[in-house]
């Protein structure tokens, strides 16, 4: 299994889109500066995850949240989380 996962830095100015097929170690990695970019925004939380069965669906996933269209549903996405 593959995930897409949305993070937001927690000062709420900076999210991140990415794939991987382990979202707790991926997590730890960018909130350790193991990550060029996450690394100069960090702590990051995790707010969105999508499942799939391979690496290819979840890649199309996320080049779509990388367009114009997949940032405006970040937005939606974003503002549907409490507090």
């Amino acid at each position: 299994m593959y995930y897409l996962y949305i993070l937001l830095n927690y000062s709420k100015t900076k999210t991140y889109v990415g794939i991987t097929d382990n979202v707790k170690r991926r997590l730890r990695e960018h909130n350790s500066g193991r990550s060029f970019y996450t690394s100069k925004f960090g702590p990051w939380k995790l707010v969105y995850i999508e499942c799939f069965e391979n690496r290819n669906e979840a890649r199309k996933r996320e080049k779509y949240f990388k367009s114009a269209a997949g940032r405006k549903k970040i937005k939606k996405i974003l503002q549907s989380i409490p507090g």
